[in-house]
Protein backbone atom coordinates (compact mmCIF):
# COMPACT_ATOMS: atom_id res chain seq x y z
CA UNK A 1 0.00 0.00 0.00
CA UNK A 2 2.88 2.38 0.77
CA UNK A 3 4.32 1.77 -2.70
CA UNK A 4 1.03 2.81 -4.30
CA UNK A 5 0.93 5.92 -2.14
CA UNK A 6 4.47 6.79 -3.25
CA UNK A 7 3.46 6.24 -6.89
CA UNK A 8 0.47 8.52 -6.40
CA UNK A 9 2.59 11.18 -4.70
CA UNK A 10 5.33 11.16 -7.35
CA UNK A 11 2.49 11.59 -9.83
CA UNK A 12 1.34 14.65 -7.89
CA UNK A 13 4.86 16.03 -8.25
CA UNK A 14 4.65 15.41 -12.00
CA UNK A 15 1.41 17.38 -12.01
CA UNK A 16 3.15 20.29 -10.31
CA UNK A 17 6.34 20.20 -12.42
CA UNK A 18 6.49 17.87 -15.39
CA UNK A 19 10.21 17.04 -15.34
CA UNK A 20 10.88 17.13 -11.59
CA UNK A 21 9.33 13.72 -10.93
CA UNK A 22 11.14 11.72 -13.63
CA UNK A 23 14.37 13.55 -12.83
CA UNK A 24 14.17 12.54 -9.17
CA UNK A 25 13.27 8.96 -10.11
CA UNK A 26 16.12 8.85 -12.63
CA UNK A 27 18.67 10.03 -10.08
CA UNK A 28 17.33 7.47 -7.59
CA UNK A 29 17.71 4.69 -10.17
CA UNK A 30 21.12 5.92 -11.33
CA UNK A 31 22.51 6.05 -7.78
CA UNK A 32 21.09 2.64 -6.88
CA UNK A 33 18.41 3.88 -4.45
CA UNK A 34 15.75 2.50 -6.78
CA UNK A 35 16.28 -0.74 -8.64
CA UNK A 36 14.91 -0.70 -12.18
CA UNK A 37 17.51 -3.07 -13.65
CA UNK A 38 15.12 -5.82 -14.75
CA UNK A 39 12.26 -3.60 -15.87
CA UNK A 40 11.27 -1.83 -19.07
CA UNK A 41 12.09 1.39 -17.22
CA UNK A 42 15.75 0.49 -16.69
CA UNK A 43 16.69 3.35 -19.05
CA UNK A 44 15.84 5.78 -16.23
CA UNK A 45 18.90 4.50 -14.38
CA UNK A 46 21.30 4.71 -17.32
CA UNK A 47 24.32 6.94 -16.82
CA UNK A 48 23.13 9.64 -19.22
CA UNK A 49 19.41 9.78 -18.35
CA UNK A 50 19.56 11.97 -15.21
CA UNK A 51 22.01 14.27 -16.98
CA UNK A 52 19.46 14.81 -19.76
CA UNK A 53 16.45 15.17 -17.46
CA UNK A 54 18.10 17.56 -15.00
CA UNK A 55 18.59 20.43 -17.49
CA UNK A 56 15.03 19.87 -18.74
CA UNK A 57 13.74 20.18 -15.17
CA UNK A 58 15.79 23.34 -14.62
CA UNK A 59 14.59 24.91 -17.86
CA UNK A 60 11.02 24.10 -16.87
CA UNK A 61 11.52 25.93 -13.57
CA UNK A 62 12.67 29.02 -15.47
CA UNK A 63 9.99 28.88 -18.17
CA UNK A 64 7.27 28.45 -15.56
CA UNK A 65 8.15 31.89 -14.16
CA UNK A 66 7.46 33.61 -17.49
CA UNK A 67 4.10 35.28 -18.03
CA UNK A 68 3.98 33.69 -21.48
CA UNK A 69 4.17 30.14 -20.08
CA UNK A 70 1.28 28.04 -21.37
CA UNK A 71 -1.40 26.84 -18.97
CA UNK A 72 -0.73 23.48 -17.36
CA UNK A 73 -4.39 22.69 -18.01
CA UNK A 74 -4.02 23.06 -21.79
CA UNK A 75 -4.30 19.66 -23.51
CA UNK A 76 -0.63 19.44 -24.50
CA UNK A 77 0.80 20.38 -21.12
CA UNK A 78 -1.76 18.31 -19.25
CA UNK A 79 -1.01 15.29 -21.43
CA UNK A 80 2.73 15.53 -20.87
CA UNK A 81 2.18 15.77 -17.11
CA UNK A 82 0.04 12.62 -17.25
CA UNK A 83 2.76 10.76 -19.19
CA UNK A 84 5.37 12.00 -16.71
CA UNK A 85 3.21 10.85 -13.79
CA UNK A 86 2.62 7.46 -15.38
CA UNK A 87 6.32 6.94 -16.06
CA UNK A 88 7.40 8.08 -12.60
CA UNK A 89 4.63 6.19 -10.80
CA UNK A 90 5.42 3.00 -12.71
CA UNK A 91 9.09 3.31 -11.78
CA UNK A 92 8.35 3.85 -8.09
CA UNK A 93 5.63 1.21 -7.81
CA UNK A 94 4.51 -1.84 -9.65
CA UNK A 95 4.66 -1.21 -13.38
CA UNK A 96 0.96 -1.09 -14.35
CA UNK A 97 -0.64 -0.29 -11.00
CA UNK A 98 2.06 2.24 -10.15
CA UNK A 99 1.60 3.84 -13.55
CA UNK A 100 -2.13 4.20 -12.98
CA UNK A 101 -1.52 5.67 -9.52
CA UNK A 102 0.98 8.06 -11.10
CA UNK A 103 -1.63 9.16 -13.66
CA UNK A 104 -4.18 9.80 -10.93
CA UNK A 105 -1.55 11.72 -8.98
CA UNK A 106 -0.62 13.79 -12.03
CA UNK A 107 -4.25 14.81 -12.54
CA UNK A 108 -4.55 15.71 -8.85
CA UNK A 109 -1.26 17.62 -8.91
CA UNK A 110 -2.09 19.50 -12.09
CA UNK A 111 -5.52 20.66 -10.99
CA UNK A 112 -4.84 21.22 -7.29
CA UNK A 113 -1.48 22.86 -8.04
CA UNK A 114 -3.17 25.27 -10.43
CA UNK A 115 -5.85 26.16 -7.87
CA UNK A 116 -3.41 26.49 -4.98
CA UNK A 117 -1.01 28.65 -6.97
CA UNK A 118 -3.85 30.91 -8.16
CA UNK A 119 -5.05 31.41 -4.58
CA UNK A 120 -1.53 31.99 -3.29
CA UNK A 121 -0.75 34.43 -6.12
CA UNK A 122 -3.96 36.34 -5.36
CA UNK A 123 -3.10 36.47 -1.66
CA UNK A 124 0.44 37.65 -2.40
CA UNK A 125 -0.76 39.86 -5.26
CA UNK A 126 2.07 38.43 -7.33
CA UNK A 127 2.42 35.15 -9.18
CA UNK A 128 6.21 34.87 -9.04
CA UNK A 129 6.52 34.13 -5.30
CA UNK A 130 3.65 31.66 -5.63
CA UNK A 131 5.50 29.94 -8.47
CA UNK A 132 8.70 29.77 -6.42
CA UNK A 133 6.79 28.23 -3.52
CA UNK A 134 5.26 25.66 -5.88
CA UNK A 135 8.73 24.90 -7.26
CA UNK A 136 10.05 24.34 -3.75
CA UNK A 137 7.12 22.09 -2.82
CA UNK A 138 7.61 19.97 -5.95
CA UNK A 139 11.38 19.63 -5.48
CA UNK A 140 11.20 18.87 -1.77
CA UNK A 141 8.34 16.41 -2.24
CA UNK A 142 10.27 14.59 -4.98
CA UNK A 143 13.33 14.31 -2.74
CA UNK A 144 11.28 13.04 0.24
CA UNK A 145 9.45 10.50 -1.93
CA UNK A 146 12.68 9.19 -3.47
CA UNK A 147 14.31 8.92 -0.04
CA UNK A 148 11.24 7.14 1.33
CA UNK A 149 11.32 4.41 -1.33
CA UNK A 150 14.91 3.34 -0.83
Amino acid sequence: MIILLMSLLIGVVAGLRTFTAPTAVSWAAHTGWLSLDDSPLAFLGFAWTPWILTPLALVELVIDQLPSAPSRKAPGGFGVRIVSGALSGAAVGWLIVGGIAGIVGAVIGTLSGYAARAKLAAALRNDMPAAFIEDAVAILAAIVIVLAIQ
